[in-house]
């Protein structure tokens, strides 16, 4: 890691928090939603030296907590791993050392997935749901929504829900109907 403080950035779906929980196993940190970090006692949070803060963002983010956490992890030379959607450089925030500390952050940004990870994140999905489908709908759907987790995830929950109300398999004719 180039600084004890990382971000983790992207969209909704992308794989922020799949990543950052192989990250707190491997480490032993703990995980905290962003949103409790004022309910949180941060010390006792800096047990195991690890930290991930899950979805922080500038709505309803309290400053105060995070800049405590930043200096707290600071102070014990513990690692946090902050998840968000967009970098924490760029958060409107009042606290001006905050700023300058969330400047300091270093973002790793996760890019909207290729074809070749849209199709397999496509099967994932297709299997989380317990769906078989076949490289000629992927293809399909694939060539058709926009390149996106979110739409991998809305175009394969609408093939299930689709196929559920009309009591058919989920193929590529049905995807047709659905995503002309």
């Amino acid at each position: 890691w180039p600084a004890r403080v990382m971000s983790l950035v992207g969209p909704q779906g992308s794989g922020k928090s799949h990543l950052a929980a192989i990250w707190a196993e491997a480490t032993g940190a703990r995980v905290l939603a962003g949103k409790l970090l004022s309910e949180t006692d941060l010390p006792a949070a800096f047990a195991t030296g690890a930290l991930v803060v899950e979805d922080v963002e500038t709505a309803g983010l309290d400053e105060r907590a995070l800049f405590h956490l930043l200096n707290l992890a600071r102070d014990q030379d513990a690692y946090v791993l902050l998840t968000a959607r967009a970098a924490p450089a760029g958060f409107a925030v009042s606290i001006r050392d905050l700023a300058s500390r969330l400047r300091a952050v270093p973002a790793v940004a996760l890019a909207p997935p290729d074809d070749v990870l849209l199709r397999s994140l496509i099967v994932k999905l297709a299997a989380d749901r317990q769906l078989v489908v076949d490289e000629a709908l992927v293809n399909y759907l694939v060539n058709r929504i926009e390149r996106s987790f979110a739409a991998a995830h809305v175009a394969v929950v609408r093939l299930d829900e689709e196929a559920m109300r009309q009591h058919r398999p989920v193929t590529r004719a049905l995807a047709a109907e659905l995503f002309r």
